[in-house]
């Protein structure tokens, strides 16, 4: 019982935080087109914050950008399909006990997901956050693209808190 309960646990939060991330970050997109012309900009926090409206053919901060529905489209659809894939499996392996793994795993793929269902919708991927301090100026992005950030942070953490452990119990003395 208590197995399949944790496993249980598991896919609730792989529910929870992919179904809540991905719903906010089409809400959001939602809003900004519907309300904010494309290339327009609302400052929020003057010299610091915008809620812009640009649009993103390429990959992350627009690295490989171009056209419209040419081939870099297709190739960012194919590869946002093979991540999706693949983030499931590594998620379905993920021991039950490992709760910041799979809410790593859940925060990745609801950005993946909402990422994609901008690609197949528009073509390119909405963006809206623009921060800025002074002239550095960080590149627009939008939920799914924080959750994936974060997600790949708290797996970052995890490995190094899980190699630090390793690196402890080798080090420590063999008692004869």
């Amino acid at each position: 019982m208590g197995v399949k309960m944790e496993m249980r646990r598991k896919y609730w939060i792989l529910s929870i935080f992919c179904f809540g991330i991905l719903l906010l970050d089409q809400l959001t997109k939602y809003i900004v087109v519907q309300k904010l012309g494309l290339y327009r900009k609302v400052e929020v926090i003057h010299g610091f914050f915008n809620i812009v409206h640009v649009r993103n053919t390429g990959g992350a901060f627009g690295i490989f950008g171009g056209a419209r529905g040419g081939i870099g489209s297709i190739l960012f659809v194919v590869v946002s399909l093979i991540a999706i894939v693949a983030i499931i499996f590594l998620f379905i392996k993920t021991r039950e006990n490992e709760k910041i793994l799979a809410l790593s795993f859940s925060l990745v793929l609801s950005g993946a997901l909402g990422n994609l269902i901008d690609r197949l919708h528009y073509g390119e991927v909405v963006d809206f956050l623009d921060f800025h301090i002074a002239t550095y100026h960080w590149p627009a992005f939008n939920v799914a693209d924080s959750a994936i950030c974060i997600g790949i942070g708290l797996m970052a953490l995890e490995i190094l808190k899980r190699d630090r452990k390793r690196s402890t119990k080798s080090q420590a003395p063999n008692p004869k």
